[in-house]
């Protein structure tokens, strides 16, 4: 099928899923079949003997040290409860250093002495997996002949049953790392930033006065923005299917500028696959809470409860599977790529997260009167110091070439890494500076004017969607990660920075009294110190506004505007003492995941150009060259007959066919380089692929504008925006 029957069949194709009836299934209702193919706490209440339960919630909710006597004990039940959801197969899940989920299977069932079979998965078994570690990115820490990798139990993040028509699995989240026990994935850096965090929190804590405090965890809950089209166009675009997202497109007539998508009424095909994937996500005990309409058309947003960061981000790759597998039921694809669609608003991930335990609660909430709240003063003092003293490593745990094409437009915050903290705060902190704290701005009230309608509480402050970094509250959100990233690497980060800042302040509070201080001067001292020497870093006004670009250069503040500017702040000794320091990754480890960052880099973009010459030279150009030809041959039928005839198209059409050859031979010689190292290669596809790939685009997208309708071969943005 030519390519522009390919397309006219693809929108016909559209209308087999324009009713959404079929989707809708009789079930239980929500609140029923939440967590029901999740290994909970009650199951585990029920199942297991009371000194081992309590054994196992002493590790998941108070952070002890797992006693492996257990494990058997766990094993057996944990098997007896998926053999009876119907599960044939166990797999340890892990989270490689690609990004995605990795899981290997493996069956229950074993040849028994009678010729049937026995059902057997150990302790040893439930504990301890060994997937092959020399296929996944490792940044030199393995030689690839060198195999050998171990999945471990991660008891803190609950078992769950991943349902398929042909049989169910059991799946153990673990984590993966190599034989002489250095990180290979996301979650054992997760887990290590958190007990790092966890160890100065209990100090900060203690100089309160609370003697016995539980263990600090940091909890988070990840706004996901995501796109969504008919599947028929994805195979019609091989872009989408290598890249995720489109290398070629003109701008439609209608785009968002209306503002008429955003919190719109949602589809009912769209509010139909919604259901399904919550319906999923409750299954596996996800608790997705809010879901609308995004700013983009075909963009929409979930969003779930806050959780243990460590789970939170365990829940966050299973609701993008969950979420993909569920649209290709409705015969759509879900697109998770930053920029799938140029000049149409990306999608982010953004995290919100805050500190707290079971004994004082969230940390990061400031009450009706924040200047009488030290303790909340404190912890976030210690968020303003660590964002300002490590900016540049919350920008680098967000690089990748995918997000490069989101930071910095108008629908996700600036390079520059700031906070804002709203009117109250900053009035309060403001005060500190200057010597003490005694008021805070109180809420205010709204009367709109019409007696029928209740007067609306105000909250002290607005809020700043510029910032990338904003209290929004009882919580901050970090709105610079990408939709398709793991939330894991920017936890890691948040998490060690704070650790950082929290044992900066404990130690300088301990010796000021030791000094003889009394405790309220020590801790007014401490963020009078904090205020004045990283207050920089506060900015309330537009992220988004020239003028910020200049006073945050004077403020000495980062502007790392590309993956290839933040990168190298992985690597400096700072960052690797801090890591290091804290023992959240030995400086072979930080040296590898800079060098993965590069490399992926460079793939990713190395398979958009190669796709772009391939879609240009094969896909573009001989439709372009058809329509000239059916020019060409008009202008010639017309002079024939002695009638005139306009050749402005044919010329205008020929000179942008010069223009789409000229980019293609150059693209073809720019991806003959060949890089010597890592460096050279992440940096030769920033600077000379990229630029190559524009060229090629931009004729392309002026012949997209000119060339028949009926010989365009790819679906255009208005077909795949707004035919649902």
């Amino acid at each position: 099928m030519s390519g522009s029957k390919a397309r006219l069949q693809a929108i016909e194709n559209v209308k087999e899923y324009q009713s959404p009836a079929a989707f809708f299934s009789a079930t239980d209702a929500p609140g029923e079949v939440f967590g029901q193919n999740v290994f909970t706490k009650a199951v585990m209440q029920k199942r297991l003997p009371k000194p081992v339960f309590k054994s196992v919630m002493a590790t998941i909710e108070h952070s002890k040290p797992l006693d492996p006597a257990v494990a058997d004990t766990v094993a057996s039940a944990m098997k007896d409860w998926a053999l009876e959801k119907g599960a044939t197969h166990y797999a340890h899940v892990f989270y490689p250093l690609t990004g995605l989920t990795a899981e290997k299977h493996d069956s229950f069932f074993e040849p028994g002495d009678d010729g049937g079979s026995i059902a057997e998965f150990a302790g040893k078994t439930l504990t301890q997996g060994e997937p092959d570690a020399s296929s996944f990115p490792n940044g030199g820490l393995r030689a690839t002949f060198e195999a050998r990798g171990y999945t471990g139990w991660d008891v803190t993040s609950p078992a769950y049953i991943l349902e398929n028509p042909n049989g169910n699995t059991l799946c153990i989240p673990t984590v993966f790392v190599s034989m002489t026990g250095e990180a290979l994935d996301h979650k054992t850096p997760l887990l290590r930033s958190q007990q790092a965090m966890a160890a100065q929190a209990k100090r900060v804590l203690k100089l309160f006065g609370h003697t016995k405090p539980d263990a600090v965890v940091s909890y988070a809950g990840a706004e996901q923005e995501y796109f969504l089209i008919d599947r028929s166009f994805v195979f019609s675009r091989p872009d989408l299917l290598n890249s995720g997202r489109t290398l070629f497109g003109a701008k439609p007539p209608k785009g968002q500028e209306f503002d008429d998508h955003y919190f719109g009424a949602i589809p009912d095909r769209v509010l139909a696959f919604m259901l399904d994937a919550e319906r999923e996500l409750f299954k596996l005990g996800i608790p997705a809470k809010t879901r609308h309409n995004e700013v983009a058309p075909g963009q929409f947003e979930i969003a779930p409860m806050f959780e243990r960061s460590n789970v939170a981000a365990d829940h966050q790759q299973l609701l993008m599977v969950t979420l993909k597998k569920v649209a290709q039921q409705h015969g759509m694809e879900c697109l998770f790529h930053e920029k799938p669609f140029e000049g149409i608003n990306g999608s982010g991930k953004h995290v919100n997260f805050s500190l707290g335990n079971a004994s004082e609660g969230n940390l990061l909430l400031p009450g009706d009167t924040p200047h009488d709240n030290a303790q909340f003063l404190v912890f976030c003092a210690a968020v303003i110091r660590a964002v300002h003293q490590f900016g540049g490593l919350l920008r680098a745990s967000v690089a990748s070439a995918t997000n490069d094409h989101r930071l910095g437009a108008n629908e996700a915050p600036p390079a520059i890494i700031s906070i804002f903290l709203g009117d109250q705060l900053t009035d309060v902190f403001d005060q500190v500076a200057k010597g003490g704290a005694t008021a805070s701005k109180e809420k205010g009230t709204i009367i709109i004017g019409a007696d029928t309608l209740p007067v609306l509480p105000t909250d002290p402050g607005d809020r700043n969607r510029t910032s990338p970094f904003a209290f929004t509250g009882n919580r901050f959100e970090f709105r610079a990660p990408g939709s398709l990233q793991s939330i894991a690497g920017p936890m890691v980060t948040i998490n060690t920075i704070l650790a950082e800042a929290l044992d900066h302040i404990a130690t300088e509070i301990e010796a000021s009294i030791a000094e003889g201080a009394d405790f309220d001067v020590a801790v007014q001292k401490i963020l009078e110190a904090i205020i004045t020497d990283h207050g920089a870093v506060v900015f309330n006004g537009d992220g988004y506004s020239e003028a910020w670009q200049v006073e945050a250069e004077a403020r000495g503040l980062l502007n790392l505007r590309t993956t290839l500017d933040a990168l190298p702040q992985l690597v400096t000794p700072e960052a690797i003492e801090l890591f290091s320091h804290y023992g959240v990754f030995s400086e072979r480890e930080i040296h590898s995941r800079y060098e993965i960052a590069l490399e992926q880099y460079a793939l990713s973009i190395g398979v958009e150009a190669r796709s772009t010459l391939e879609m240009a030279a094969t896909v573009i150009l001989p439709a372009a060259l058809r329509y000239q030809t059916e020019l060409a041959t008009n202008v010639a039928s017309l002079k024939a007959v002695g009638m005139e005839a306009d050749s402005a198209d044919l010329e205008g059409v020929s000179a942008l066919i010069v223009s789409l050859r000229a980019g293609i031979a150059g693209l073809k010689a720019v991806l003959a380089h060949e890089a010597d190292t890592v460096e050279e290669e992440a940096s030769h596809a920033g600077h000379d692929l990229l630029p190559a790939m524009a060229l090629v685009r931009a004729a392309a997208d002026e012949l997209e504008g000119l060339v028949a309708d009926d010989l365009w071969p790819l679906p255009t943005y208005q077909e795949m925006l707004f035919i649902l």
